[in-house]
């Protein structure tokens, strides 16, 4: 591990004085942050150090992205089109058609992407919404973040509704078609957290994440008053399984949620899925009730911008800590967490007549460091540099034309710094990254993998009806044929496993809704 003196550069510590130090000095022994100052208080007291000459040179925490979903580095831009059947297409995709080296392949393409962005700790969902029937595909995910260097929070727990949910397997080779119980769905995220919460020297961490809080209104969006009305058996099962296995295993909760569903939980104070050891994403469309009820019970939430429909001002108003996110790379997003910030401050302004006054450089900055490593519970550790903090830390290139001047460097890093901007970045006291290169993997070859795996993807799922053209001379994008989502494999007479593809119709499978697709 690091034995380093980091000289000479403009040092943002994000610290409880919120410290931002010319000529500063950093030195890390082994894993750990044990002395910041200036290059000439720091230069005497460290002779024993390898020096890493920072002038020119931005040093700040490495960046935190609290909520993210594993597989879509491999499937963006893919039903990009169709905004209300993206969902429909991916979520069919992803249960019935990767295989255990997609989850592989993924993880090294998103690590890389986000490594060299300057993000040093990564929250990551088993797909888009959560699958945990095989343990080995979030097993595989983070072995590639565990190459790389990085730390990840792997985000595993059941499914939405209806339960059982049908799955596909392909480890034979071929589809294998099976229904997965609550109960294993339960089993197979402690097999997740059994092998990996703490491994890799405590860089991989488990967090056991149902799809929503409340399974049984909108999965994805707003319930109205009408359909938010009390909670079901399947609400109250999920709620107390996922409290009895976190305490059993010592684990942080992570889900979804969205209007009416905060005060559907809140009905079952025992075990609602609120409170300080959980991190709720969105969170669209909340009422006045809803965002007292946050702020009461002390939960964490997290904001994928634009997300214009949620009153991040009004429950930051309240003592509610709210981190930015980037939600995936899909289906057209990026893991450039300085630009997501941006974008985030941007649609604050949007929304509140252009009120440049709101969310100031200095907030948006905090929003993808300390509390973003509040909400998942690591303030103690990263999200800041401090002494006796873990050595995670992103050095940015400021002798860049469009990061000129070289003056009030936390304004630069919101308006105008870029991922691509990061030279350096180093996480438990290890170089990850040195003059924008990789250092940990070959990143030709993961590419290239990376590559393969997705075009094996979209072949098994026919995703090739769903990679339209660009609308060429077009002020509006027309179809000609309805967008359906893939169709899962299911069994025709005289075919083992036959898969049917977007514009097919088979009576006996339309919808799904027949033995061979249930």
């Amino acid at each position: 591990m690091g034995n380093l003196l980091l000289l000479h550069g403009t040092m943002v510590t994000v610290d409880h004085e919120r410290r931002i130090i010319e000529d500063s000095a950093l030195a890390i022994q082994g894993d750990r942050i044990v002395d910041i100052g200036t290059a000439d208080e720091l230069q005497q007291r460290h002779t024993d150090k390898q020096v890493i000459d920072c002038r020119g040179k931005l040093i700040i925490p490495g960046l935190i992205d609290a909520h993210g979903h594993a597989g879509h580095a491999l499937i963006r831009s893919i039903a990009a089109d169709t905004n209300s059947m993206w969902m429909k297409v991916v979520t069919p995709t992803y249960y019935h058609y990767v295989t255990r080296d997609y989850w592989y392949a993924d993880g090294l393409v998103s690590g890389i992407e986000r490594l060299c962005a300057g993000v040093t700790t990564s929250a990551s969902i088993i797909t888009s919404m959560p699958r945990a029937d095989d343990p080995v595909f979030a097993i595989n995910h983070a072995r590639a973040y565990s190459e790389i260097g990085l730390r990840e929070v792997i985000c595993v727990g059941p499914s939405g509704l209806p339960w059982p949910h049908p799955v596909t397997r392909w480890e034979t080779g071929s589809p294998e078609r099976r229904h997965v119980s609550f109960d294993e769905m339960i089993e197979g995220s402690e097999a997740v957290i059994e092998a990996l919460d703490g491994s890799a020297q405590g860089r991989i961490k488990v967090f056991l994440t149902p799809f929503t809080i409340v399974p049984s209104v909108e999965p994805s969006n707003a319930s109205t008053p009408d359909q938010a009305v009390r909670l079901t058996e399947n609400d109250r099962l999920q709620a107390r399984r996922i409290r009895e296995t976190a305490r059993k295993w010592g684990v942080r909760l992570h889900s979804d949620a969205f209007a009416g569903q905060i005060r559907m939980a809140f009905q079952d104070k025992e075990n609602a899925l609120l409170g300080p050891d959980i991190h709720l994403q969105h969170c669209w469309g909340i009422s006045h009730e809803e965002i007292d009820i946050l702020a009461e019970t002390g939960t964490h939430v997290t904001h994928a911008p634009p997300g214009r429909s949620t009153p991040i001002m009004e429950m930051m108003s309240k003592g509610i800590r709210v981190a930015i996110t980037t939600d995936g790379a899909a289906p057209s997003r990026h893991f450039d967490m300085l630009q997501t910030a941006r974008l985030a401050q941007f649609t604050q302004h949007l929304l509140h007549n252009h009120d440049r006054y709101l969310l100031p450089p200095g907030k948006v900055f905090e929003m993808i460091t300390i509390d973003a490593a509040r909400a998942i519970g690591m303030e103690h550790e990263i999200g800041s540099l401090e002494v006796g903090k873990k050595a995670d830390i992103a050095i940015i290139d400021m002798r860049k034309p469009h990061l000129m001047p070289m003056w009030m460097p936390v304004h630069r890093l919101v308006h105008q710094a870029l991922g691509s901007d990061v030279d350096m970045v180093i996480v438990d006291g290890n170089v990850l990254m040195e003059g924008g290169q990789v250092r940990t993997v070959d990143v030709d070859a993961a590419i290239s993998f990376g590559q393969a795996e997705a075009l094996a993807l979209a072949a098994r799922a026919g995703l090739e009806a769903h990679m339209h053209d660009p609308g060429w001379g077009r002020l509006l994008r027309t179809f000609d044929e309805p967008v359906l989502p893939p169709h899962p494999p299911c069994a025709d007479p005289g075919s083992r496993a036959s898969r049917h593809t977007p514009g097919d119709v088979h009576s006996s499978c339309i919808n799904y809704q027949s033995p061979c697709c249930q």
